[in-house]
C-alpha cells in the first residue's frame, strides 16, 4: 500500500542525508588539515621566540658591565678634578703637578673597575647565565606564544578560527543550511504530484520541511538520516490528521439510533463499504439496518439485499424511481421502533456535477438530520478523489471520508491530501473485498507506513 510515494520519501531522506554527511565529511577534513598545519607551524614559530631573546642576553650583560664601569670611573675622576681645580686658582704654577694628579686617580679608577668586574663575574660559574638572566627569556618566549595565538584567534577566515567552526559543524551543530535542501525538495515537490498530492497540500508538506530542518541542530546520538525522517514525519502528519476525532468513541457517546449517510459517484464501493461496516459494527456489540436511498439506479436493491441477506440483516427499500429521503426516514423509523443502535444509508452515485442529484442529497440531510455524512471514493482516484470530496463537501458538509481500494494504491495522494482540502478527517481504509477488509485509518500509522517506521 502506498509503496510508490514511500519510495519517494525515502529517496528524499537520503538525497538530504548524502549530502549533509558530505558537507560534514568536508568540514572535518578541513578542521583536520588545518590541525595538521598548525602543529607543524607551532615548533619552529617557539623556537624562534625563544632564540632571540638568548642571543641578545650576553650582549646586553656586558653593555650594563661597561655602564657601570664608566658611572665609576667617571665618579673618581670628578673626585680628582675638584682638588685640582681648587689648586689651579690659588696656584698656576701648581699645574703640571695636577695633571699628574688626575693621571695617578683615572689609573687606580680603572683599576678599581676591573676588581669589581673580576668580583662579580667571581659569583657565577663562568660562561652560565644568572637566574635572573633565565627569568626574562622564558617571559619573553611565552609572550611570543600568546601573541600568535591571539592574532590567529582574531582572524575568522583561519586558524582555529575556522578549526572550531569546521569540529562543531562535523559534531553535528548545524547540519542541514538552506541551500543543501534545494535540490532533494525540489525533487519531493515533484514526487509527491506525481503521487497525485494536491498542489496546496504539496506546498504545506515542503513548507513545514524547510521549517523543520533549516539551521536545525542535530545531538550526538542522532544521525541526519533520524533528524530528516522526523521531519517528514511531522509534515505528513500535520496534513493528514487534519479534524481527525475517534469515530468509535462518537458513536458509543450519540444517542440511538445513530444514522449515517454514504455518499459518492458510482462504482467506487459504497454499497461494499456500507456492508462493511456493518460487519465491523456487529463485531463490537452494535446492532444495524441498511436502508437503500438508491432508488435511481437499475439493480441496486438487489445488489445492497445480497449484502443484507449475507450478514443477515434488515433491509429498508422502496421501489425503483422513489424518494430517497423518505425511504431512509422509514429505515430510521424502523431502527427507533426495535431498538436498532445504528443506520446505515445508501445513496445514489451522485456525480458532484449533477444539481439534481445534490439537491436530492441536502434534502435527505434536511429531512433525517444524519448523525454523520459519509463521503467514499477510491483512493487510486488520487486528485480525482480529491475534488470529488471538496465539492461533496460544499454540498452536503461531510463528517469524514472512506477511501476503498487502498491495497491498489501505490501514490497514496488522495489519502495524504482529502482531510487537509476539506478540514474533515478519513476515517477507514477498504483494503480488500472481503467483509473484514476494512481497517480504521490512524494518521501516526499512516504516516510510519509511508516513511517505513513499521518495518
Amino acid at each position: 500500500m502506498f509503496d510508490g510515494l514511500k519510495k519517494k520519501l525515502n529517496r528524499f531522506r537520503n538525497d538530504v542525508e548524502e549530502t549533509a554527511e558530505e558537507k560534514a565529511e568536508a568540514a572535518a577534513d578541513e578542521a583536520e588539515a588545518d590541525a595538521d598545519a598548525e602543529a607543524e607551524s607551532a615548533p619552529a614559530d617557539a623556537d624562534n621566540a625563544a632564540v632571540e631573546p638568548e642571543a641578545s642576553e650576553p650582549a646586553a650583560a656586558d653593555a650594563d658591565a661597561d655602564a657601570v664601569s664608566d658611572a665609576d670611573a667617571g665618579s673618581e675622576a670628578d673626585a680628582a678634578d675638584a682638588p685640582a681645580d681648587a689648586e689651579s686658582v690659588t696656584d698656576a704654577d701648581a699645574a703640571p703637578e695636577s695633571d699628574a694628579a688626575e693621571q695617578t686617580a683615572a689609573v687606580e679608577a680603572e683599576a678599581d673597575t676591573e676588581a669589581e668586574t673580576d668580583a662579580d663575574a667571581g659569583d657565577e660559574p663562568s660562561g652560565e647565565p644568572t637566574a635572573d638572566e633565565v627569568e626574562p627569556r622564558e617571559s619573553l618566549a611565552s609572550d611570543a606564544a600568546k601573541a600568535a595565538l591571539t592574532e590567529e584567534d582574531e582572524d575568522d577566515s583561519s586558524g582555529p578560527g575556522r578549526l572550531r567552526r569546521a569540529a562543531a559543524f562535523a559534531t553535528g551543530k548545524v547540519v542541514i543550511e538552506e541551500e543543501d535542501l534545494e535540490d532533494p525538495l525540489w525533487e519531493l515537490e515533484m514526487a509527491l504530484l506525481q503521487s497525485d498530492v494536491e498542489m496546496q497540500v504539496a506546498e504545506e508538506i515542503l513548507e513545514t520541511i524547510r521549517e523543520k530542518l533549516i539551521g536545525e541542530t542535530r545531538k550526538q546520538v542522532e544521525s541526519t538520516g533520524q533528524l530528516v525522517s522526523e521531519a517528514l514525519h511531522d509534515a505528513l502528519y500535520e496534513v493528514i490528521s487534519v479534524g481527525q476525532f475517534d469515530f468509535d468513541q462518537r458513536i458509543a457517546e450519540a444517542d440511538k439510533p445513530v444514522t449515517l449517510i454514504f455518499t459518492g459517484i458510482n462504482g467506487v464501493g459504497k454499497t461494499t463499504t456500507i456492508a462493511k461496516l456493518a460487519r465491523y459494527f456487529e463485531k463490537q456489540g452494535y446492532s444495524t439496518v441498511l436502508a437503500n436511498g438508491d432508488t435511481y439506479r437499475a439493480g441496486a436493491n438487489e445488489q445492497i439485499r445480497e449484502h443484507a441477506e449475507a450478514l443477515d440483516k434488515k433491509l429498508i427499500a422502496h421501489e425503483q424511481g422513489g424518494d430517497p429521503a423518505a425511504v431512509i426516514y422509514d429505515g430510521v423509523e424502523y431502527a427507533e421502533a426495535h431498538d436498532i443502535d445504528i443506520v446505515l444509508g445508501d445513496t445514489a452515485g451522485r456525480l458532484h456535477t449533477s444539481n439534481d442529484l445534490m439537491a436530492q442529497l441536502e434534502k435527505i440531510d434536511r429531512v433525517v438530520g444524519p448523525d454523520l455524512t459519509l463521503f467514499v471514493d477510491e483512493a487510486v482516484a488520487g486528485q480525482d478523489a480529491v475534488e470529488r470530496a471538496r465539492q461533496f463537501n460544499d454540498a452536503a458538509a461531510i463528517d469524514g471520508a472512506i477511501l476503498t481500494k487502498a491495497d491498489a494504491d501505490s501514490n497514496g495522494g488522495a489519502a495524504i491530501s482529502i482531510a487537509y482540502v476539506t478540514g474533515k478527517p478519513i476515517l477507514f481504509l477498504g483494503v480488500g473485498q472481503g467483509y473484514d477488509h476494512i481497517e480504521k485509518f490512524d494518521p501516526e500509522q499512516m504516516v510510519e507506513r509511508l516513511l517505513g517506521e513499521d518495518e
